[in-house]
């Protein structure tokens, strides 16, 4: 009968124990999600901000190394097309400056605020297809004012990366 009773509680404390699901909340398994998100989306902009230039070597043997490839960043981020939807209160014209994106609205909320206590009229938008939120910093007509726009948010904060990073969202019909 002790042996019984000893079996049925070690097999209970075995069943116990791997029968507990992983301590890992909801909200953790999001942010990470939203995390490996924004760095798949920075490394595809970095990506496509760099303009690689190969050197050609010598065909004749010289006891110097070959020369090394170069990379030259372009001054600008290329245009994107999106079709995204106003956050709240505002309307978006084509081109807008977009300096920053989030998988997490309070992160883009959060940008907004400082961008207008900064003095800009910030919207955040949303598309849906990707699941990212942007923080729009001015909207335009034209594609030159917008240009103009980012490359004067660029000049205004000079030792922020992100802001460097800005580029023009034209908005998909």
């Amino acid at each position: 009968m002790k042996k019984t009773v000893y079996l049925c509680a070690a097999l209970c404390a075995a069943l116990a124990l791997t029968g507990c699901k992983s301590s890992e909340s909801a909200y953790k398994k999001a942010y990470e999600k939203a995390k490996q998100q924004e760095l798949a989306e920075a490394e595809l902009q970095k990506d496509d901000d760099v303009t690689v230039i190969e050197t050609t070597e010598p065909e004749t043997v010289t006891t110097t190394p070959a020369q090394p490839v170069q990379k030259q960043t372009s001054p600008a981020a290329p245009d994107r097309q999106e079709k995204v939807e106003v956050v709240g209160d505002g309307t978006l014209n084509k081109y807008s400056v977009v300096c920053g994106s989030f998988g997490l609205k309070a992160n883009a909320e959060s940008l907004k605020n400082r961008m207008t206590a900064d003095g800009y009229n910030a919207l955040v938008v949303f598309n849906p297809e990707i699941a990212m939120y942007r923080v729009i910093t001015a909207t335009f007509a034209t594609r030159e004012e917008a240009a103009a726009s980012r490359d004067q948010l660029k000049t205004r904060y000079p030792d922020n990366k992100d802001f460097q990073g800005a580029w023009l969202l034209i908005k998909a019909e």
